[in-house]
């Protein structure tokens, strides 16, 4: 049994957990959002994030825990009465219906006039870039656009919360990060609280102040954004994230950045490349190493080099450059321990 232990400002979920038959969806989660913060809810496909936000949104009952807001317990309280905005993937707009009465369909169901609804219609479509759409219809839009009206009609009813579920994963790689920043400016220009569930890490980063990483329906690391990457504290969090360089603890005392009881991460600061060994930085050991790919990244290279390890086979690190050696080129690498970060050991993932 949950004790009651409900307060605010703000979104609070406690203990929730969401089983279906044996599976074990959402174990045992607590998250809290506060005013005005925008957190990316992220994790690879099948960890239990978009049945968070279910829950969250009342779309789903949870099995145990509670969902409060400013105080008030929200547990059983059904969709329309949680005054959250909504926003999925499919953008589900009314096809027969134009832009105006698709954003304006949440202000006519809270019993606002013809009027109310028209400026209201008018200040979001203007707010996301769309003004003067009001009479298009559905099928005239272009990908991007249909994202935006969903935009717009989400927070056409003024919600005190935007729940997001994969709004842009079905755009294009442009036009996925223009929208993501578009999205930004907008929460951030209104101060709206917001979840935002993407498994792709490049616009969580875009969206979000905060992230909160799940693994097998629990949340596994959670802070800002910036700390989360820059000391993801498990190999799981740092191999989704985009870390390209976890190495293992034996791996990591051969290489001299480690004491063989951890596995870490060596950011690419941690890594120099000189064409002949020189006398380098005091505590900053040097050893050869030779490139064995080169793939091309636009601005820079992405370069794989072998690092020489005394019995035992070449350890592989990338590291991205402007101008890249050829492979085969033989180089010396130097490993500075300030960049490289400590991890701990992941826990099991839970079957199911």
């Amino acid at each position: 049994m949950v004790t009651a232990r409900v307060y605010g400002p703000g979104l609070v979920a406690e203990r929730l957990t969401v089983r279906f038959g044996t599976t074990v969806a959402v174990d045992d989660v607590s998250l809290s959002v506060g005013p005005g913060e925008i957190v990316a809810l992220v994790g690879p496909s099948g960890c239990g994030k978009s049945t968070l936000l279910r829950v969250l949104a009342g779309l789903e009952i949870a099995d145990a825990g509670r969902v409060a807001w400013d105080g008030a317990d929200l547990t059983r309280r059904a969709v329309h009465e949680r005054s959250f905005g909504l926003m999925f993937q499919d953008h589900a707009l009314f096809p027969h219906r134009c832009v105006g009465d698709n954003v304006g369909f949440g202000v006519r169901m809270q019993g606002a006039d013809r009027a109310g609804r028209e400026r209201r219609v008018a200040e979001v479509l203007e707010l996301v870039g769309l003004g003067g759409f009001e009479a298009r219809t559905v099928e005239t839009l272009s990908g991007g656009e249909a994202q935006r009206v969903a935009l717009a009609r989400s927070l056409a009813p003024a919600p005190r919360l935007l729940l997001l579920d994969e709004p842009l994963g079905s755009l294009d790689r442009t036009l996925r990060d223009r929208l993501a920043r578009d999205l930004r400016a907008v929460l951030t220009g209104l101060g709206l609280a917001a979840i935002h569930v993407t498994h792709d890490q490049e616009e969580a980063y875009a969206v979000a102040d905060r992230l909160v990483v799940m693994r097998s329906g629990r949340i596994v690391r959670d802070g800002p954004a910036a700390q989360v990457w820059a000391d993801p504290q498990t190999e799981f969090t740092a191999a989704f994230l985009g870390h390209e360089n976890v190495l293992g603890p034996a791996v990591a005392a051969a290489l001299g950045i480690g004491d063989g009881t951890h596995s870490v991460v060596v950011r690419e600061a941690a890594i120099s490349l000189e064409a002949s060994p020189g006398p380098g930085a005091p505590g900053v050991a040097g050893r050869r190493a030779v490139v064995t790919a080169v793939q091309f990244r636009g601005a820079t290279s992405q370069i794989t080099l072998g690092v020489a390890v005394v019995g035992a086979p070449d350890v592989l690190l990338r590291v991205h450059v402007g101008s890249p050696p050829a492979v085969g080129n033989r180089l010396w690498v130097r490993l500075d321990p300030k960049h490289v970060v400590a991890l701990r050991p992941d826990l099991p993932a839970v079957p199911g």
